[in-house]
Order: structure tokens, then C-alpha cells, then sequence
């Protein structure tokens, strides 16, 4: 099995590099696969890397907080995108740039320095406040992996129903005008 470390260390690399790949561009096709991949890697994150959550206590209030995080940064994430249709195909696209790569690169960064530094530098300082409020490592684990999920099955739900609710294009008219009379 994989430490807790690396466990957090693979959701945050496949989660930045999914979301990354899939959205940033111009006109990003959104289709049935775009808004499938990312429900996939969720539904193989969650049986992957969490045994068993917590389900009450301090850690239970973590691993809520971290969906909470989550939804936070997934709504973030929306803000940061514009879907409309495209002007060529009619159908739905969604253009992400620099700020949108910037708000994942920071949220996912900040979640890795969180996890290789509760084993390397501030591991005795972490066990003490775990053990002051009856928390284990893996409600923390747990809950930085609720948020990344969260996150990206926020931006991703957010996505689709936006792409959903897209006005069609309208055509111009072309049926000649009558002329005025004078």
C-alpha cells in the first residue's frame, strides 16, 4: 500500500494535470467525455485512497471542511471560466486561461506543501495537535482528498449545466427587407 504521503502526493498530480489538459484554451470542446473523465477519476480516487472515513469527532469536521474547501475552489474555478458556444460548430466550448491554471496551481500547490510538510517539517508539531483534538493522519489525508475531489466534481457539474443551459446561436435573418414607402 502507499503512504498516506504518496497517496496525497498521486490525487493532487492527477487531479492538476487532468483539469489542466481538459480546460485550459480558447475554445475547449465540451462534450460527453470531457464532463466523464473527471467524474472517473473521482469515482477512482475515493475507493483508492480512502479506507474507511471518519464519521464522527474532529476528523469528521475535517473531512467536511475539506469538501466545503472543495466546493469553494471548484465555484472559484467556474468564475474564473466563460462557456458560450462556438461561433464555427454551434456547440458548447469553455476558454480557461492563465488565472484558471493559476487558481489550481496555487489550491493543488498549497495542498502539496500541506502534505510533504506534515512529514517533513512540522511532523512532531502535527502529532500534537492531532493528538490534543483526536485526530489520526488519515482524517487529514481523507480530508485534503475530499477537497481535491470536490473541487474538480464542482467545477466539472458546474461545467455541464452551464454548457447545458446555453442559449442556441441564433441565425441572422436573410429574407430581404420590404422597402419603405414613401
Amino acid at each position: 500500500m502507499l503512504s498516506e504521503l504518496t497517496q496525497a502526493m498521486v490525487v493532487n498530480a492527477s487531479v492538476l494535470a487532468a483539469v489542466l489538459h481538459s480546460d485550459l484554451g480558447r475554445a475547449r470542446k465540451i462534450g460527453p467525455m470531457r464532463i466523464l473523465r473527471p467524474l472517473l477519476i473521482a469515482g477512482a480516487i475515493i475507493p483508492l485512497f480512502i479506507d474507511s472515513p471518519v464519521t464522527h469527532g474532529t476528523g469528521l469536521s475535517l473531512e467536511l471542511i475539506g469538501v466545503a474547501a472543495g466546493l469553494l475552489g471548484g465555484l472559484a474555478a467556474l468564475a474564473l471560466m466563460r462557456v458560450h458556444r462556438s461561433t464555427s460548430t454551434g456547440k458548447p466550448v469553455s476558454r480557461a486561461g492563465g488565472p484558471y491554471a493559476l487558481l489550481w496551481t496555487l489550491v493543488i500547490g498549497a495542498r502539496a506543501a500541506f502534505s510533504y510538510g506534515s512529514y517533513h517539517w512540522f511532523p512532531s508539531q502535527l502529532d500534537h495537535w492531532c493528538a490534543a483534538h483526536q485526530v489520526t493522519g488519515a482524517a487529514i489525508t481523507d480530508g485534503l482528498i475530499f477537497m481535491a475531489v470536490a473541487m474538480l466534481l464542482t467545477r466539472t457539474i458546474g461545467l455541464g449545466l452551464r454548457a447545458s443551459r446555453l442559449a442556441p446561436l441564433t441565425q441572422p435573418d436573410h429574407r430581404p427587407t420590404p422597402a419603405a414607402h414613401h
